[in-house]
């Protein structure tokens, strides 16, 4: 994934003006472009859209302060159809309009190439049980929340504090399926979807196939499917968050199983005061 990872930067690099295809990079290293996508979001922390646009602003840029006569060539050469589009894309990346960046020379957000190295400073430990499960109904309360990728999402805090205890009571006399007790779920989000961006979460439980479902609730249905399941124990959020990264850095680069689409799962053991017990789902099938 590390090498796949680094050639679909070197093409990016090549041809930073052209419109980058992902999907036929992930097939020629043997992967999938929804795997490869969530991969390089996970670890350049920004979705490839956003690496190619502030390549290319960076490029841009250099032209501009270089001293290039014409802002519609660049514009054009860079893949926008006006100034007034180029100039607004590169006043999200640097700050300043393209004209500024002409006369005064900047100040410019530069975005250096990126290179992946794989390295075992500082690894965590990862306690992963590899598990199939047949079909299932993820039940319970959904809510459509921004993508936050680090600290405490308030609005999940905020959907979950809404929830009655005799709810979620009720909740766990449902649940007749593994994952066991009150389950977290994320679905419905873009494999490389920048932070903000609108995801599903479902606070609810995991019932059998068969198993009717009281019509006051929402349901998510999962075919059946293989999981890897990581197991965490630390300070909340921190530890669950960081066990996600590694996921990214050092499990999947060197085991023979890729992400596939679908939900990922979070079921909480044991809280104590500030720290928990859980483990992260995440649905996997083999390379």
């Amino acid at each position: 994934m590390i090498g796949t990872l680094n050639a679909l930067i070197d093409r990016v690099e090549a041809a930073p003006d052209e419109e980058l295809d992902v999907a036929a990079v992930a097939r020629a290293h043997g992967t999938t472009e929804y795997h490869l996508r969530r991969m390089f979001s996970a670890l350049a922390g920004m979705p490839v859209s956003e690496y190619v646009r502030r390549r290319r602003m960076t490029i841009a840029a250099a032209e501009l302060v270089g001293g290039a006569p014409s802002l519609l060539d660049v514009a054009v050469r860079h893949g926008y159809g006006s100034v007034e589009a180029f100039g607004r894309a590169f006043r999200a990346v640097h700050g300043i309009g393209p004209a500024e960046a002409r006369r005064d020379g900047g100040p410019l957000r530069i975005q250096p190439t990126l290179r992946f190295r794989l390295s075992v400073e500082g690894s965590t430990p990862m306690d992963v049980t590899i598990t199939p499960r047949p079909a299932l109904q993820l039940v319970g309360h959904a809510t459509q929340v921004p993508l936050i990728h680090r600290g405490e999402n308030p609005h999940i805090q905020q959907h979950i504090a809404a929830i009655p205890a005799e709810e979620h009571a009720r909740l766990k006399r449902l649940n007749d399926a593994e994952p066991s007790g009150i389950l977290a779920v994320t679905a419905d989000v873009e494999p490389d979807a920048p932070e903000g961006t609108p995801l599903t979460y479902l606070h609810g439980v995991a019932l059998n196939e068969s198993t009717p479902v009281p019509e006051d609730l929402d349901v998510l249905r999962l075919e059946p499917g293989t999981w890897a399941v990581f197991a965490a124990d630390g300070p909340f959020p921190q530890t669950l968050q960081d066990l996600w990264a590694a996921t990214a850095t050092e499990w999947f680069p060197s085991n023979p199983w890729r992400l596939r689409p679908g939900p990922s799962m979070v079921r909480y053991r044991e809280f104590r005061g500030d720290t928990a017990s859980c483990e992260l789902w995440l649905p996997v099938e083999a390379e």
